[in-house]
């Protein structure tokens, strides 16, 4: 019998979702900004159809907010929110590191070791948007070698949120200060090494500290007239 499988292209609500994915995510729409779904298909050349099911998508990726009958916005977390977002990486993280050690211990530290890369020439050019794309590979290099497909979808449900607050928060902070940049070096030693111990007190003090200068850099704009 003859192959009747299809590889069809993206629909055009995916290509709609994955465009406007990135521009959340590097900050061309603004974290809180409204989406204007007539004006969003007019850029695309689409009809109405395919931007509303992509933000529906966005909505389940925590990327957008949908208001019936007031409009659809760029996610904006509250500190509660955020907390409960640096608790989930805590746990997660460090333990996705074990079971990368185990299953790719090379491939990890190859995905590691050019996502450092990246983020040294992002800091050369002071570009938090490289910095940002960089930092988010580092992270998600522990959950692409971990070998456990459910521990790679958990994350990969916040993983754009995670990845927006980084671009749009704190990575314009680390482009300036050296410190990120060395707490990534050091989480790469530590897990070459199978230190993880230190590598878990690390990545804790890192995200903890992550979700903290989420905090005050958005109570910061809230002031701002």
């Amino acid at each position: 019998m003859k192959s009747f499988r299809l590889d069809p292209p993206k629909s055009l609500s995916a290509k709609v979702m994955l465009r406007l994915r990135q521009a959340i995510i590097e900050g061309e729409l603004a974290l809180g900004a409204i989406i204007a779904e007539e004006t969003l298909a007019q850029s695309f050349g689409v009809s109405r159809t395919p931007v509303r099911e992509a933000l529906n998508q966005l909505q389940l990726q925590g990327l957008v907010t949908i208001r019936p009958q007031v409009g659809s916005f760029v996610f904006r977390p509250s500190p509660e929110d955020i907390a409960e977002l640096c608790e989930f990486r805590s746990v997660i993280e460090p333990r996705a590191a074990e079971l990368a050690f185990r299953h790719d211990r090379d491939g990890t530290i190859a995905a590691m070791a050019a996502a450092i890369a990246d983020m040294e020439k992002a800091l050369e050019k002071r570009d938090n948007v490289a910095y940002g794309r960089a930092d988010t590979a580092l992270h998600e290099a522990l959950f692409t070698h971990c070998g456990n497909s459910y521990i790679e979808e958990s994350y990969r449900l916040a993983a754009g949120k995670i990845a927006a607050l980084r671009t749009n928060l704190s990575s314009p902070i680390d482009v300036q200060n050296p410190t990120s940049y060395e707490e990534h070096r050091s989480l790469l030693r530590f897990f070459e090494a199978g230190d993880f111990a230190a590598f878990e007190r690390l990545m804790v003090a890192h995200v903890t500290a992550s979700g903290r200068t989420y905090v005050k850099v958005l109570e910061e704009r809230a002031g701002r007239p």
